[in-house]
């Protein structure tokens, strides 16, 4: 067996009652089934307890308020100090480590969601890297007897060689997301026609590199607008997400093109004059590195490459444009502090909702919105960059 992780998955520690927010709270957990025997047997006045507070047919806890019912006043698990670590159901031992499984090879990460992990995250300066191991464990063959291996591949590889195209800081990060887009484009066309191991992606790109497309203003605005409904569509998970929003819809949007373009040219301007601009690209490369390793390969069992390239992306676009928001309008600082909190934020909205996730998938997919040609102008608005 393989196994593939970042160089700073080890580095997570759980904050515990330190943590800004809870991971126990705005969506249902999920109990493994020998932690639901484990639970069944519990001999104290505990147990009740456990008896009473868990979904059995579910397979889940129970919540009040949308809050874990063994989630204490100081944010600390009921569980854990009565029963220890070793009693944690599988789902609340691993969180935020995350693990993508194909055939031979574990793929592990952190979540973006966990505030800590996302510290983690975006505080890497240096180009993310990745360590590889294997042993001598096998995988049982009829797991993945329809498992496409020469898929599978094919994707591995190329996401390689987009990583070497978005970790590129040579290239301004607004070309490096728009070619990212336009070679996962052409993967999905390819897989469709039956053609893909014809493909050149070296090829590809050095025509990418030298197309004229220049960023419009009102394509970013309109874009954006239309983007914030498809938002606003999907599943609320967490207290205080819908009015986060309606606060970014009164506060960029519902003042029309000119505001929206005096916001965000000043932002623009506030982040080179106080020399933050390259870490904003880093931050936005690393969130990027996150998702494209998080979910492009996944394509080998839905054979919908584009989709996950655009997620990743819209992912970038709206981390960024909430915390313009949030430092142009509601005055919080540009910092680390600011965009890990928009980043965790974000991403417990979408990606601990399958409902959240197969929804955006699936307008990638079909809406004219996100097709290069409509969705790549909006990417550069105000950037002299060629696409």
């Amino acid at each position: 067996m393989h196994y593939r992780k970042p160089q700073y998955y080890d580095h997570f520690q759980c904050l515990a009652g330190s943590c800004p927010d809870t991971c126990c709270a705005g969506w249902q957990i999920v109990i493994d089934e020998e932690s639901m025997e484990k639970y069944s047997n519990v001999k104290t006045d505990f147990g009740i307890r456990l008896l009473n507070s868990i979904d059995w047919y579910q397979g889940t806890f129970e919540q009040c308020n949308r809050r874990c019912s063994f989630l204490n006043e100081e944010n600390l698990c009921d569980i854990y100090q009565e029963l220890g670590s070793e009693a944690l159901c599988q789902t609340c031992r691993q969180y935020p480590r995350h693990v993508e499984e194909f055939e031979d090879l574990r793929e592990y990460s952190l979540s973006l969601s966990c505030p800590e992990a996302a510290r983690i995250i975006l505080s890497e300066k240096g180009k993310t890297q990745f360590d590889e191991t294997e042993d001598n464990t096998e995988e049982e063959e009829e797991d993945y007897q329809n498992f496409d291996l020469l898929l599978f591949d094919y994707l591995e590889t190329s996401r390689e060689f987009i990583f070497s195209v978005i970790q590129d800081r040579k290239l301004p990060f607004p070309k490096r997301m728009g070619a990212f887009l336009l070679l996962s484009f052409e993967i999905q066309k390819a897989l469709e026609k039956g053609e893909l191991f014809e493909l050149d992606l070296e090829k590809n790109l050095r025509k990418i590199l030298t197309r004229e497309n220049r960023g419009s203003w009102s394509v970013r605005f309109r874009n954006m607008k239309d983007m914030a409904k498809d938002l606003e569509k999907l599943e609320i998970l967490r207290e205080g997400w819908k009015d986060e929003l309606e606060n970014l819809q009164r506060g960029l949007y519902d003042n029309g093109e000119e505001a929206y373009r005096k916001t965000a040219g000043a932002f623009e301007e506030n982040l080179i004059k106080d020399g933050k601009e390259e870490l904003w690209d880093i931050w936005g490369e690393q969130i990027l590195v996150f998702f494209v390793y998080t979910y492009f390969c996944g394509a080998v069992y839905d054979n919908m490459v584009y989709s996950k390239a655009v997620l990743s992306v819209f992912s970038v676009i709206w981390i960024r444009e909430i915390s313009m928001k949030r430092c142009c309008i509601q005055n919080e600082p540009v910092d680390l502090e600011t965009v890990c909190r928009t980043a965790w934020e974000f991403a417990r909205e979408i990606e601990h909702s399958d409902q959240n996730l197969d929804f955006l998938e699936e307008i990638f997919s079909v809406s004219e919105l996100y097709f290069p040609e409509n969705f790549l102008p909006g990417l550069v608005a105000g950037k002299e960059v060629r696409l």
